[in-house]
């Protein structure tokens, strides 16, 4: 049996690990420290042998040295054109990881980063299809673009928005609240994000997490995968209009709608 936890880092972070039962064998995607997901394996009785990277931040690959040093045989799947060079695996979108029965697919999703990719595996664990995002995709968010363009970062989402709608987004950081109080400045009048965020506000005063999320609500509530939608269109480009802005494209209000969220 395959489960997926959270392994809980620095003060927001998420290191997922992938867990099979019948082998005692896990995997982690991003493990920033080593220590938390040390004491996860040896509470769980699990051997480490598979690492997922997305990108090179060090929030991300700051513990798998220390990983390396206690765990091997270990495999590290990583973007082949990535500043981290720690990958025993490079990868390249297109390309497949295989851990135990389950195929992941490499897809591009540069924007927070360059050499950002993604890993989804259209095979259910826990019930749901599995999207690996790292920070391209939050709940009701998306990642800063410290490296790529708007108009980069709008085609990764477009890909992600693309796959179905019952996958489970993992990402890699509780952000969700601060997410939706954004979104709800932008968009005052959506009933569903207010009910949203009554839920993940409950969810987080209960100390539960709010991710994963299914990526048909996304696509319903995130306003950073809502470029087309004609309410967001509106509020994005009465916020341009407003700060001397461009909302005249689907890349033009994506990016108005990430500069309302960077100067929230």
């Amino acid at each position: 049996m395959l489960t997926i936890t959270g392994i809980p880092a620095f003060n927001d972070n998420y290191i997922w690990c992938l867990a099979d039962s019948n082998s005692g064998k896990a995997l982690v995607v991003d493990p920033g420290q080593a220590d938390p997901v040390l004491e996860h394996l040896q509470d769980n009785n699990l051997t480490l042998d598979a690492i997922l990277v997305t990108h090179h931040h060090p929030d991300h690959v700051g513990g798998i040295k220390a990983l390396q040093e206690q765990c091997h045989p270990l495999q590290i799947f990583g973007p082949a054109d990535s500043p981290f060079r720690g990958s025993s695996h490079p990868v390249r979108p297109g390309d497949e990881v295989v851990w135990q029965e389950l195929a992941f697919s490499v897809i591009a999703v540069p924007g927070h980063t360059l050499d950002h990719i993604a890993y989804y595996c259209d095979l259910d664990v826990e019930g749901r299809p599995v999207l690996f995002c790292g920070d391209t995709l939050f709940v009701c968010g998306c990642g800063r673009l410290f490296e790529g363009t708007a108009h980069q970062m709008r085609e990764s989402l477009e890909r992600l928005r693309g796959l179905p709608d019952d996958a489970a987004v993992y990402c890699a950081h509780e952000y969700t609240l601060a997410n939706l109080r954004y979104a709800r400045s932008l968009l005052p009048d959506d009933d569903n994000l207010r009910q949203f965020e009554a839920e993940c506000q409950a969810r987080r005063d209960r100390h539960e997490p709010t991710v994963p999320s299914r990526l048909g609500d996304e696509k319903r509530l995130n306003p950073f995968l809502r470029w087309d939608d004609p309410v967001v269109v509106k509020a994005a480009r009465d916020y341009a209009a407003a700060n001397g802005l461009q909302a005249d494209s689907d890349d033009a209000v994506f990016a108005a709608v990430r500069h309302g969220k960077d100067h929230f």
